[in-house]
């Protein structure tokens, strides 16, 4: 009885704050977040796996050089660029959002809150233009160094095995390729902009009930920053999906 009485004491812990003194729900978001970490990780190592086992591949610096009301204007990545720089200022807001929560501040949370919704819809309308760029535009090829347009007349299904691969021999390279190439660019950053649109209407209904003083008469933020744990690991996929993409 006196060998359980003291094992019953023992003390885990002491040090100041206890690491094991964890929120509920925060330790929850982080278990999921891994296990989604584990899903996004399996699909571009599925990706790199079948890239890197081609002998052609599309160009990124040539399929992503549009630009809206711009076309094809020799921009290699621009856009992209834009929705990354806009994911990030929405992160930094979110940042702002939880700083504000923090410090119980209602009017600060709900401002910042509404800037991190704004950048996510604005991404996710930069995202449906590029896919319908993509699917139901022009598409440019390099033609001797240069970059020329050609219409979407010149194959039925620009991303089918029968489209104009891309050659890598220096003088023609199309953006359309191997039917992979697409199968893997609209799934995984489907998927992600489905993460994307999940974390805005968390987002909205975050900042619904902090407008109705739900938060304020608990006392505390807790679920602003578990909010925010998601949108940051939305935007930090987006840093993978990007180099993946976009830059190999």
């Amino acid at each position: 009885m006196a060998t359980a009485g003291a094992q019953m004491e023992t003390k885990w812990w002491s040090g100041g704050k206890s690491p094991f003194n964890v929120e509920y729900g925060k330790l929850m978001m982080w278990y999921f977040l891994m296990s989604d970490a584990f899903t996004f990780g399996a699909f571009l190592i599925s990706y790199g796996t079948i890239r890197f086992s081609q002998n052609y591949w599309p160009d990124p610096n040539v399929v992503f050089n549009a630009f809206p009301f711009a076309g094809h204007a020799n921009l290699p990545l621009a856009f992209v660029s834009l929705m990354t720089f806009i994911l990030i200022v929405s992160s930094v807001t979110m940042v702002l959002a939880v700083h504000a929560g923090h410090k119980n501040d209602k009017a600060g949370v709900v401002k910042w809150m509404i800037w991190t919704i704004i950048g996510g819809i604005a991404f996710l309308s930069c995202q449906a233009w590029e896919w319908t760029h993509l699917i139901m535009g022009d598409h440019a090829v390099m033609i001797n160094g240069q970059i020329e347009n050609i219409g979407t007349t010149v194959t039925r299904n620009p991303w089918g095995p029968a489209a104009n691969v891309a050659a890598h021999d220096g003088h023609h390279v199309g953006t359309t390729g191997p039917v992979a190439f697409g199968g893997y660019f609209f799934g995984i950053t489907g998927f992600h902009g489905f993460h994307v649109l999940s974390g805005v209407v968390i987002n909205i209904v975050m900042l619904i009930m902090t407008m109705n003083g739900v938060f304020e008469r608990r006392g505390h933020y807790l679920m602003i920053e578990k909010a925010g744990l998601y949108w940051h690991f939305v935007d930090l996929v987006w840093v993978f999906v990007f180099l993946c993409f976009y830059l190999i």
